[in-house]
This record gives C-alpha cells, structure tokens and sequence, in this order.
C-alpha cells in the first residue's frame, strides 16, 4: 500500500486499508511544495508539426499525506499565470494577454484535490477543481511516488512525478489561427507535467 491508499482493482470499490508500515506512518504530516526544486511544465503542439514547451515560475502548494488512512491525503496549488515562460517573451505575453490567460482579471489558476487512489505499486491517481479564467472543472493527475528522503539541512522531503492532459477549449482558451494546410496553429491537447519536491512541515 501507498501514500494515497488502495483500491481493489477486481471490484472496482475501495478495500480495507492495509496495516500501515512503520516507514509509510512516519511520512504522515503536513508538507509545503518546494517551488526552487518543483517544476510545473505543459506541452502544447504548434502549428500541427511542433511542441512548444513552457513552464511556471511562480507558486505555492501544499500536501497533506495521511499514513493511517492514505485516501484521505490531498493536495493544493496555486499558480500565478503571470509567471508563464515558454522561453520566448513576445509568446509569453500573448499568452498573458486576453487572447489566453487573461492575467490581469484572472491572475491565479489553482488546483484542489477531491479524490486520491492507488493503481499499484508507485503510482498513483488524484482528482480535483482545476480553475482557470473563473472556470472550474475536474483534473485527474497520474502520480508516481519517488520515495523520501532527509536532505542535508535536514528536511524531510517527499517526491512526486505526475502527469494530466487537459482540452484547453473546456476552460474558455479558445483562440486558435487557421494554417494554409489546413488544422490550427495551437492544439486544443494540452499535456500537463509536474515534478514536485515537498518538504515536512515542523
């Protein structure tokens, strides 16, 4: 059994909790999202033929990670879209601009856990409220769990690889441009990456 708890596969319903492990019940705490080793990536596919890639630099997050019943856990982001930096900058301000993000009326998009699951072994599933442009719908985040550790400062640190693909249209990010070839310029598939390194709060 795992940080999010297990689900009986053959059923479909959620089973028993099994004996927490003591290494499973020291992880069982309050946890702050370390924004200098936590990175917060998408993919979009440009003009049918490309990945442009890009990333956020401003943050907060949060974990809160239950040993004694692990589906209890959740989790909590809050991103400044201003903050968007795809490495080009005319690119990024078209993307802060009305056209996309909004970010002076909508400077914040944040996720909220609802739902946390295992699916075997490391991997991992939460769901939860992904808002966007005052649009709120569900997220389901594939995790997997790359364990835990004591740094040399001695914080308690946990480590998470996770992954999400999203159809911008359903959060109102509709702008698009039509290519002589035909398709569009943006793809409506958006992947979404996330490395995230948290640490134990004292």
């Amino acid at each position: 059994m795992g940080i999010f708890g297990r689900k009986d596969t053959a059923s479909g319903t959620a089973a028993a909790p099994a004996a927490v492990s003591p290494d499973l019940a020291a992880l069982t705490g309050d946890y702050t999202i370390d924004p200098a080793h936590t990175t917060i990536g998408f993919v979009a596919r440009h003009a049918m033929v490309t990945n442009v890639k890009g990333s956020f630099q401003d943050f907060t997050g949060s974990l809160h990670l239950d040993g004694a019943d692990p589906s209890r856990s959740t989790a909590t982001l809050d991103i400044r879209m201003d903050s968007i930096d795809t490495g080009n900058a005319d690119r990024d301000g078209h993307l802060k601009s009305a056209d996309f993000f909004k970010t002076d009326e909508f400077p914040t998009m944040t996720f909220r856990s609802t739902k946390a699951e295992s699916l075997g072994g490391d991997d991992y599933r939460i769901t939860g409220d992904l808002s966007i442009l005052g649009v709120t719908k569900p997220l389901t985040i594939d995790l997997e769990f790359n364990g835990a550790a004591k740094d040399p400062f001695g914080n308690e640190r946990v480590g998470f690889e996770g992954k999400a693909e999203i159809l911008r249209s359903e959060w109102g990010l509709t702008w698009n441009a039509a290519l002589e070839t035909g398709g569009v310029l943006v793809s409506d598939k958006i992947k979404l990456n996330f490395d995230v390194s948290a640490v134990k709060n004292a």
